[in-house]
């Protein structure tokens, strides 16, 4: 996991740079924070099926760690145009910053952030350097990295172990995602070829795979083992295979907005060092869950480590 660690430092060099923000008697704002004011609003982007990180609860109501983080920069946004945060159920005559949360497919959450359709794409959104040519991107919270979701028989044993045994066979991936880049330059290393069926959403794939129409679903682990943990009573599935590639988790805002990329970074360092990020971990991947599944997967050393970078009291 050594790759994985020096490759999360690296990303790094993509997320959005510069120092605190804060309010003064008459700042004048620009970009983001000019529209968010001017608004009354914040637009939070949120994905309806990326559990642990965002994902409706049993209320059909945007939860997750991500959208966490997010409440979080919502909250300094509010302190910074000094006005109140209100929640998205808050009554209409109260005055100040409402959340709004705005659902963003896979293949349409970047182009709805560079058109202004939400301020904060909180989901599971992996940031690199071809990305970072259309948006900016926060500090990283999560690692993760693309595997193989496969059936397994009776007695715990899976027949696909690896993507070279999906040769002539059928996987399926969420349409506008990294997993589906990653299948795609894999489909003619092996022959035949594996055939890559897009779907539109990450719960299509799952389900298609569930009624047996595809051999195997590539995703994020974190993202399959939310599904596994979500469906325990369904068939038998199996995470299998080295990591395909590396997913750096970031939430995702508009480039060339320096104030606000600022405040966001700000916002992270201030998670890190009150506490906060390393508590929402532990609540949205150790915890019992909102919709009664429990991953216990304990933050990485790799992950505490860059916590750390960013201010985490050791």
């Amino acid at each position: 996991m050594n790759w994985l660690f020096a490759a999360a430092l690296m990303t790094l060099a993509v997320e959005a740079t510069g120092g605190s923000v804060l309010a003064e008697e008459g700042t004048v704002l620009t970009g983001t924070l000019k529209t968010i004011n001017d608004r009354g609003t914040i637009l939070i982007g949120y994905r309806e099926s990326s559990l642990p990180f965002s994902f409706l609860n049993k209320a059909g109501q945007p939860v997750g760690f991500s959208l966490e983080i997010c409440h979080g920069i919502a909250e300094d946004v509010a302190r910074t145009l000094n006005r109140d945060l209100l929640e998205p159920d808050a009554p209409a005559w109260q005055s100040g910053v409402r959340i709004v949360h705005v659902p963003v497919a896979a293949d349409q959450r970047l182009p709805m952030v560079i058109s202004g359709q939400v301020d904060l794409e909180c989901g599971s959104t992996t940031a690199n350097a071809e990305r970072a040519k259309q948006v900016a991107f926060s500090p990283v919270f999560f690692l993760s990295g693309t595997k193989l979701m496969v059936p397994l028989d009776p007695t715990g044993s899976a027949a696909i172990r690896s993507y070279r045994d999906l040769a002539g066979r059928t996987v399926v991936v969420s349409a506008g995602t990294t997993n589906a880049e990653v299948m795609h330059r894999l489909a003619d290393k092996v022959s035949p070829g594996i055939a890559v069926t897009e779907l539109p959403s990450l719960s299509a794939a799952y389900d298609a795979l569930a009624a047996g129409k595809a051999d195997a679903f590539a995703s994020d682990d974190i993202l399959l083992a939310g599904f596994i943990g979500a469906h325990p009573g369904v068939r038998r599935f199996g995470i299998v295979g080295d990591y395909l590639s590396f997913e750096p988790y970031a939430i995702t805002l508009r480039r060339d907005d320096p104030a606000f990329a600022d405040l966001v970074k700000s916002s992270f360092a201030r998670m890190a060092s009150e506490g906060t990020l390393a508590r929402q971990y532990t609540r949205w991947l150790v915890d019992r869950l909102p919709t009664g599944e429990t991953l216990g997967i304990p933050m990485s050393p790799y992950l505490s480590e860059m916590y750390r970078a960013l201010g985490q009291p050791d």
